[in-house]
């Protein structure tokens, strides 16, 4: 259910089509316009959007319903389920724990995983080539359907069922080509298994203290959101498209992803801590990382396939991004999120539904990109 490699070319495709200077004046009339466009466009049962500068949350805005077939308002204080930009999260909180000493960059995968069988087929492989998805990791051979049917049904704790993942994958040759880019959720789960090495807490925990806390994000979660920012309703995710939407309660295990999956997909929470989130990387770091981390986590790392970072595809500067641009889309068939940062315009751009068609998330971008330039 989680964020494939269609869904990453769509990410990279949307943002690459943001290009034409606009004439209509940047304010939330302007916005709006974008969002009541898309909207009207793709007929999704919710669709959000948000617009970061430097300075914090610029605009948001939300159109539609929590529930397919009902009038229940999805409002600004609704949880969203961010999918697979989990990963830019991951790697930045890994970033974080290099920043404080307790790991490195380059650590040695037997340093990280001490007792662990690994063949020599990894040597030489770092965490780095892991979230930039050129470790070699295919998710056939690493998961496949038998480990989706059974996840649910696993009773040992999350951190047990990652490092068996973990054992699984290391005990084995790469299944892939090293340094090619091979878009894999199983990267991140051995990410999150050497973070839950690291400190000693599953990666949920480590989440909280280190990013979800620090940040302010008070509204992050993680798996399918049940109640909104004041503890009232929250919008549902839904199943299929058009006329045939099934609504699916956050209660259902089909909801969501297994929770194995959370450091490569699980994380929700409202669009303005979202925005907080996104202000990390317009903002040097905002005081939680350091530049010259940030700077690392959005440099494509080098090899052969689509030019991918730590968490985010980042693309060739386009006339209006003023330089690079990251992006990234997350869906796990039920939501789907969009973000596309333009570090040197010092604005981020979001699109969020509750529905796993992503064509209103990606459509808006461009509006709004066209309303910030006016503006």
């Amino acid at each position: 259910m989680t964020l494939n490699r269609r869904n990453v070319m769509a990410a990279g495709a949307a943002a690459a089509l943001l290009g034409a200077r606009p004439a209509a004046a940047r304010t939330a009339a302007a916005y709006d316009a974008a969002l009541d466009a898309a909207f009207a466009a793709q007929a999704p049962v919710a669709l959000a959007g948000g617009v970061v500068t430097r300075e914090g949350l610029a605009w948001s805005g939300v159109r539609g319903v929590r529930r397919f077939g009902g009038n229940d308002a999805a409002t600004l204080d609704d949880r969203w389920h961010f999918g697979s930009n989990t990963k830019a999260m991951t790697a930045a909180l890994f970033a974080r724990l290099v920043e404080q000493g307790r790991t490195q960059w380059d650590a040695p995968l037997g340093e990280l995983f001490p007792g662990m069988t690994i063949d020599p087929g990894w040597d030489g492989t770092t965490m780095r080539d892991f979230m930039g998805h050129r470790a070699g990791v295919k998710d056939a051979a690493a998961l496949g359907m038998v480990f989706f049917m059974t996840a649910r049904d696993d009773p040992r704790s999350l951190p047990e069922q990652r490092a068996a993942v973990v054992e699984r994958v290391l005990g084995a040759p790469p299944s892939g080509p090293k340094g090619v880019y091979e878009y894999s959720n199983a990267d991140y789960m051995i990410v999150g298994a050497a973070i839950e090495r690291i400190t000693d807490a599953p990666w949920e925990e480590a989440m909280r203290a280190e990013v979800y806390g620090p940040l302010g994000l008070t509204t992050g979660g993680f798996g399918a959101p049940v109640h909104n920012a004041t503890g009232g309703a929250n919008a549902w995710g839904h199943r299929g498209a058009g006329a045939g939407r099934i609504v699916m309660d956050p209660a259902d295990p089909g909801a969501d992803n297994p929770l194995v999956l959370g450091p490569a997909g699980t994380s929700h929470m409202t669009l303005a801590d979202y925005a907080k989130w996104l202000g990390v990387f317009l903002n040097d770091g905002a005081g939680w990382l350091k530049s010259e981390t940030v700077a690392t986590l959005a440099a494509p790392l080098a090899g052969e396939g689509t030019p991918y970072g730590l968490g985010w595809i980042v693309l060739p500067a386009k006339a209006w991004s003023r330089g690079p641009i990251l992006t990234h889309d997350g869906s796990n068939t039920l939501w789907y999120a969009t973000a596309v940062v333009a570090q040197g315009l010092g604005a981020a751009f979001i699109g969020l539904t509750n529905q796993g068609d992503g064509a209103a998330a990606t459509g808006l971008m461009p509006g709004l990109v066209r309303a910030f330039e006016a503006g």
